[in-house]
């Protein structure tokens, strides 16, 4: 039996896709190395997402125009940030071994 993650049901879907999208942009080929130098240069873990939103380093590299990704973040429900945060992480473990390599600093556990 193979793993399978249960679907929950994301209650602010606007909030939630916009804040998603963003964290896509960020994650493009053509912006996650722009991306991953933010993150560096503010000093900061790539894996402390309420540092990232606290900086505002979506933002930064263009991923999100007009709201801050923060506002997006607390207007969601718990079980949306919870959903959020996974989808964050599971996009920075898709980063290719080269950049992960190159940025190992802010992918280090401690």
């Amino acid at each position: 039996m193979a793993f399978e993650q249960a679907t929950i049901k994301v209650e602010k879907e606007k909030e939630f896709e916009e804040l998603k999208a963003a964290i896509n942009r960020a994650f493009a080929p053509e912006t996650v190395q722009k991306y991953l130098k933010r993150v560096a240069s503010a000093g900061i873990r790539i894996r402390d997402f309420d540092s990232v939103l606290a900086k505002d380093l979506l933002e930064r590299v263009g991923a999100l125009a007009g709201q801050k990704a923060k506002d997006l973040y607390e207007a969601l429900t718990i079980t949306d940030r919870a959903q959020m945060k996974e989808f964050y992480l599971f996009k920075i473990e898709e980063v290719g071994p080269d950049l992960r390599a190159k940025y190992q600093k802010i992918y280090q556990y401690y």
